[in-house]
């Protein structure tokens, strides 16, 4: 970064353009990332209201928008209202939402995503994954121990992540995300936890990540030249005997050369939440995964996007001018704040303060879906044309939630 770089005010900062490996460009550093909508029906197609949701985000100036997770399988869903994108029958619905995504110039990615053995047991018939790992005693309640996958399986799935993203092209979307973290398909495979497999899948770290290369692969060869693949993936598991930083870095190396247009740093599983515990010396730079994009950005050139933990513009725009990313993930600040990237654009002050959702009863609380619900809550009212209600009650929030998705959709889901 020049001299007159550093001396940038913080709106100026995150103003700048950045133009990603496949030449597409974004008018600015501020990306939405994945958050789940929970909003298809029962016959998992994209709604409508996918469009309007995606609208009002662009709207709100962001520069990158990228899509909760869409499963390429559906046979195997993460919770309630996941959409499912197997052939191009929702085409149509697919073109209005990314054209709404793109209603104001900036760039719109479709994260696609398979749960693996993270599905709750009521809502599919089995679970598969890498190797049959059962879960920990304090989930196995609601996660079933899943069957290990057959090597045609596999390759049948290798082939859905292409299938999907070729239909995301057509349906006018810039690109996909490949979901690499928080405990899904991809992850389990890099895991040595959850892939104890002894074929060319399984054992050593380059057998791990053999199949999510191949699904990167499977999307580039079902795609176009200027179309974009990238990849959220984890800095590591936070589990005993899961994936180390230090692996997290070699698998993050292998994509990046490997020719990802942008990886998305983050944490964590169902099992290890990655944002328990945050240190003080992390919250006061408020990125919870910084420390480890520097660590990245020493070894690799692809561009880099944090999310987790950002709140101010000045931080934002300090993360960028030292060189750590080159845009800025923002996901539950969007959902109460959608005008939020345009003001990042205007005032250097410009911040957003996320108060702790709760109900005030304590068995409640204790369930840990009260800020996820009231976080669903608000993109529910974007998405059916109203703006957010930051000072809704989370117990009306509940009620509400409850009302229109009856007791399964309290069940585990992930937002960041």
């Amino acid at each position: 970064m020049s001299h007159d770089d550093e001396r940038a005010r913080p709106h100026e900062v995150l103003g700048q353009p950045f133009t990603l490996p496949n030449g597409q460009v974004v008018p600015n550093r501020s990306m939405k990332s994945a958050m789940s909508e929970a909003l298809a029906g029962a016959d998992m197609r994209a709604p409508d209201k996918m469009a309007t949701l995606y609208r009002r985000w662009a709207k709100g100036g962001v520069g990158l928008s990228v899509t909760g997770n869409v499963m390429v399988d559906r046979r195997a869903l993460g919770e309630p209202g996941n959409i499912v994108l197997e052939d191009d029958r929702d085409l149509a619905a697919l073109q209005g939402w990314a054209k709404a995504g793109k209603s104001h110039g900036g760039l719109i990615y479709m994260q696609l995503n398979h749960p693996g053995r993270q599905v709750p047991k009521f809502l599919n018939a089995e679970s598969v994954a890498p190797s049959a790992v059962p879960f920990s005693e304090k989930m196995a309640a609601m996660f079933a121990t899943p069957r290990a996958l057959e090597l045609a399986e596999i390759e049948d799935l290798v082939e859905r992540f292409g299938r999907s993203a070729a239909i995301a092209e057509r349906a006018g979307f810039d690109g996909v995300q490949i979901h690499g973290a928080h405990g899904y398909l991809v992850s389990q495979f890099l895991s040595p936890l959850t892939n104890q497999r002894e074929d060319r899948y399984g054992g050593s770290a380059e057998n791990r990540r053999r199949f999510v290369l191949e699904v990167y692969r499977a999307m580039r060869d079902a795609t176009s030249d200027g179309f974009g693949v990238a990849i959220k993936i984890n800095s590591a598991d936070f589990q005993r005997g899961g994936v180390s930083e230090e692996e997290s870095m070699e698998t993050i190396r292998a994509l990046g050369d490997a020719g990802m247009d942008f990886i998305e740093v983050s944490g964590g599983t169902y099992e290890a939440p990655a944002m328990v515990g945050v240190k003080s010396s992390t919250k006061s730079r408020e990125a919870y995964f910084l420390e480890f994009a520097e660590k990245v950005r020493a070894e690799l050139d692809a561009p880099l996007v944090v999310t987790g933990g950002f709140r101010s513009g000045a931080a934002m725009a300090d993360a960028i001018r030292s060189g750590a990313v080159d845009l800025v993930g923002l996901a539950r600040p969007l959902a109460v704040h959608p005008d939020f990237p345009k003001e990042l654009l205007t005032f250097d002050e410009a911040s957003v303060s996320l108060a702790k959702r709760t109900t005030g009863v304590k068995t409640i609380d204790r369930m840990g879906m009260v800020e996820l619900t009231w976080y669903a809550r608000q993109l529910h009212y974007m998405a059916a044309g109203r703006e957010p209600v930051p000072d809704r009650h989370p117990i009306r929030a509940l009620a509400e939630q409850l009302v229109t998705a009856g007791p399964k959709a309290f069940r585990p889901r992930r937002g960041r």
